[in-house]
């Protein structure tokens, strides 16, 4: 199985080196300080499963010296997805599946007239891990999730082949058929947990028992919750216990990868997560009170650190 990772942050680093533990063809598709890293020391992964060393490593810049493989686990910035999905064209044969593993609930619909409707797959990523320095990344907890699926919710052979070498890779993968209500039970969680962990520069298991930011939370799901049902996404009816049981369970160290840009002074990618959220609220008629209050808060640092 012939696998491209394009964007070796994270969360294409973390599951990319898995599955080439696990046997994949894996090619990492990187830049900068990041690719040298990886083609001179390899990629490692450290923190809560353990550490994986993975040497050599296959990475390059030049999506053209790897031809088309079977899957693309597409992971860059949500500000890169139409620069990168034409970058990547040459990855993409007639049978290859890109999954975009962003944040956000927008990419599979921002790649489809690039690559097609026949490429594009939806993904969710569940993971917290983030590079650390170049070549080695470091996760949070042991927590490791992908879900998959196609976007009209059939049961593909690429899919099944797929959900069979994440589980030879050993982490937690899941077959959809409804990939569309997984991508906003992350929305939810995320554009949420990412504005106010960034709000208040704080790890969850520092703020989550507060409860006066225990009811700001929950304010801010329910009007995720709101714009989805307005959209006219299937949401379970369980949703908002959903989201607050995850946070009572995740690591408390636990960090969102855009509070973590902010703490570093650099881009975030609020535009395509609370800011999605206010800009859909205003299109569908929906209050967003909690959420343009964080996105508002929040807008100036959106290209990095004010000078």
């Amino acid at each position: 199985m012939r696998i491209a990772v394009v964007g070796a942050g994270g969360v294409g680093g973390g599951f990319g080196a898995a599955l080439a533990k696990a046997g994949a063809d894996v090619t990492f598709i990187a830049r900068g300080a990041h690719l040298a890293a990886m083609k001179d020391k390899g990629l490692r992964i450290e923190g809560g499963r353990g550490e994986t060393h993975l040497m050599p490593t296959r990475a390059t810049d030049d999506p053209k010296t790897v031809g088309p493989v079977d899957y693309v686990l597409f992971c860059v910035k949500l500000w890169d997805v139409e620069s990168a999905g034409e970058h990547i064209k040459p990855l993409v044969g007639p049978d290859t599946a890109v999954i975009p593993l962003q944040n956000g609930i927008d990419a599979p619909e921002r790649l489809l007239p690039i690559l097609g409707p026949q490429a594009v797959m939806g993904g969710v990523a569940q993971i917290s891990a983030s590079i650390v320095e170049p070549g080695v990344i470091r996760q949070v907890g042991t927590f490791m999730r992908m879900l998959f699926g196609e976007l009209d919710g059939s049961r593909s052979p690429r899919g099944e082949a797929l959900l069979a070498m994440c589980g030879k890779a050993g982490f937690d993968a899941v077959l959809s058929d409804q990939i569309v209500t997984e991508l906003w039970m992350k929305f939810i969680l995320l554009a949420t947990n990412a504005s106010l962990l960034a709000l208040v520069r704080q790890p969850i298991g520092k703020v989550r028992d507060d409860p006066d930011l225990k009811q700001q939370w929950a304010s801010a799901y329910n009007e995720v919750i709101a714009v989805g049902k307005a959209r006219g996404v299937k949401l379970p009816a369980d949703a908002l216990e959903r989201a607050l049981a995850f946070n009572d369970s995740a690591p408390p160290a636990m960090k969102p990868s855009m509070a973590l840009d902010l703490e570093r002074g650099n881009r975030i990618e609020l535009p395509w997560l609370g800011g999605k959220v206010v800009e859909l609220g205003r299109q569908l008629g929906v209050p967003t009170p909690s959420h343009s209050l964080m996105y508002a808060a929040l807008k100036p640092y959106v290209m990095g650190t004010p000078a």
